[in-house]
């Protein structure tokens, strides 16, 4: 299904869930319906000197109300001025972008998300109806979106200094804590993920991966933001794939980290 195009779309809340972290919902029906969980939205500013739009997931989808939330971590100039937005402003998306999770045949599964790779999995949470541990990998215990995410199912939670759960990363406390399931999803910095591909191969479960990357264009045009693939893709010609529209929700064995 092709995205709606570039949009201005209401913001209905803007809020700081932790620091450098903050929510926004924002209102536009077809978007909406349409929206998937592991699918992101571009972000454009009104600054002209930030041409290139953000990149940010798509946390939690409302299909009803029709509206989309985004939690993301500020970053730079152009996250920080989203970040200055409030309830009743507009702003220019483009969306929804990009494939998400495939939520078919799973009957027990592993939501697995590392730092900024974390908001995403909660429209994942919500949408699988099936058995579900949820693992969050935090810096420390300043934690986002954690009461939420419990809402959900189980969840086991690791940071990187030991302040609240496993101390280490979230591979380290699936294996503290014994998680299992038929299906791994998981989001987060590449390092995080090589770490989800070699533990799911050990273990003989599938997975899917959604690639943290640069991103320009964010529809596929500017090869900007290309990864290793072990097929050859069929618009480079070589063993890439684009993050932005191949992506950014890859099965664990198509590429190469």
């Amino acid at each position: 299904m092709a995205n709606v195009g570039k949009v201005s779309a209401k913001i209905v809340s803007a809020e700081q869930l932790s620091e450098g972290i903050y929510s926004m919902w924002i209102e536009h029906k077809e978007m909406a319906v349409q929206a998937k969980p592991g699918q992101f939205i571009s972000v454009y500013c009104t600054d002209g000197a930030k041409l290139l739009p953000r990149p940010i997931s798509i946390c939690d989808i409302d299909k009803e109300q029709g509206r989309l939330r985004m939690v993301y971590r500020v970053a730079g100039a152009g996250t920080k001025e989203i970040s200055q937005k409030q309830a009743g402003d507009s702003i220019e998306v483009m969306g929804p972008l990009g494939n998400g999770y495939d939520l078919s045949e799973v009957k027990q599964a592993v939501l697995i998300g590392g730092g900024i790779g974390i908001p995403p999995m909660l429209a994942l949470a919500k949408a699988l109806s099936c058995e579900k541990t949820i693992v969050l990998g935090y810096r420390d215990a300043k934690t986002f979106l954690l009461d939420e995410f419990e809402a959900c199912g189980k969840v086991v939670i690791s940071t990187d200094d030991g302040s609240l759960g496993t101390k280490g990363n979230a591979l380290d406390a699936i294996r503290a804590n014994g998680v299992t399931g038929d299906m791994i999803f998981s989001c987060g910095p590449t390092p995080m993920l090589k770490g989800v591909k070699a533990f799911a191969t050990e273990q003989g479960i599938a997975a899917q991966l959604s690639l943290e990357e640069r991103m320009a264009c964010g529809i596929g045009a500017c090869l900007a933001c290309v990864c290793q693939s072990k097929e050859v893709d069929h618009h480079t010609h070589v063993h890439n794939k684009r993050v932005c529209k191949d992506g950014p929700v890859f099965w664990a064995e198509e590429i190469e980290l």
